[in-house]
């Protein structure tokens, strides 16, 4: 074998300097080589950091997606959804049978309260029916335009029964409505808290966790319930120790209709632009 092929076999040494082609040896450092950058996927303490600063939340929503998408397995999603709708189909049957008990109480005993309530508890059926439809599609838990698209059915609910409990009040107190107490309105009052109150705990429970701003809202409707509940019995009593005090009932009516109507138009203001942006996110319909 000829010496001299034997010598190219070996790698040149980088410390020895090459001439250039014009004799020279090389000056400088040589240019690095580009590499291509591989995005590295954020692991779950970015994702954190930057959901607390909303960009991230931001993110998954313009992909049409909720925040609960990136929070929950898909197998724990769908227990959740199934919860949500148990509780939904459990309100719809409590609150219907309370709203029918306290349209009673409010024609026998002409409380602005008990109607009040009673219309809440109507609202709060339809707003449970509108968290059934919401989950009915178990491909559709994360759909940010489903649940946008119901929070503006609740907002528009909300504000009509902020304006029927509100003319309700106005025509009472117009009129001077005296509230009176019994059994029966004690237990219908007493049984409207109470169980409201837990209704409205498991929804925020579940609406935290799934990040559904409707099932928040049906929440907030049962909690309104349940102190509508609680009002008529600390309105009928506080008239029954000083009669001066005949309007508290009609007033607390107005200060729920004007609860109702600010978060309906809230609602509204939130969600309707929400809508129009994820619109094009209808692949889980």
């Amino acid at each position: 074998m000829d010496p001299f092929d034997t010598e190219l076999c070996y790698p040149p040494d980088p410390s020895i300097v090459q001439p250039n082609c014009n004799g020279q040896p090389a000056t400088g450092h040589p240019e690095p080589s580009k590499t291509l950058e591989v995005p590295v996927p954020m692991d779950r303490e970015q994702q954190m950091k930057m959901s607390e600063s909303g960009q991230f939340s931001d993110l998954v929503e313009n992909r049409g997606l909720l925040e609960s998408s990136t929070k929950l397995k898909p197998h724990e999603a769908q227990d959740y959804r199934k919860k949500a709708l148990w509780v939904s189909w459990s309100s719809i049957v409590v609150t219907l049978v309370l709203a029918v008990a306290a349209f009673t109480v409010s024609v026998m005993r002409y409380s602005a309260s008990s109607f009040g309530f009673a219309f809440d508890a109507v609202l709060d059926v339809l707003s449970s029916a509108i968290v059934l439809w919401r989950y009915s599609n178990a491909a559709a838990v994360h759909s940010a335009h489903r649940e946008y698209l119901a929070c503006v059915i609740l907002g528009v609910i909300f504000l009509l029964s902020a304006v029927c409990i509100m003319i309700k009040a106005i025509h009472d107190l117009s009129i001077h409505v005296i509230p009176e107490v019994d059994s029966f309105l004690f237990t219908v009052s007493i049984l409207s808290g109470l169980l409201c109150t837990m209704l409205a705990v498991v929804k925020f429970m579940l609406g935290k966790i799934l990040t559904s701003r409707a099932l928040i809202t049906d929440g907030f409707n049962s909690l309104v319930g349940g102190v509508m509940g609680f009002s008529i019995l600390i309105s009928a009593e506080v008239y029954k120790h000083n009669t001066k005090v005949w309007y508290l009932d009609g007033s607390v009516g107005i200060m729920i209709g004007l609860i109702i109507m600010s978060y309906g138009v809230k609602l509204l203001l939130d969600m309707v632009p929400r809508v129009r942006q994820t619109r094009h996110y209808e692949m889980f319909e």
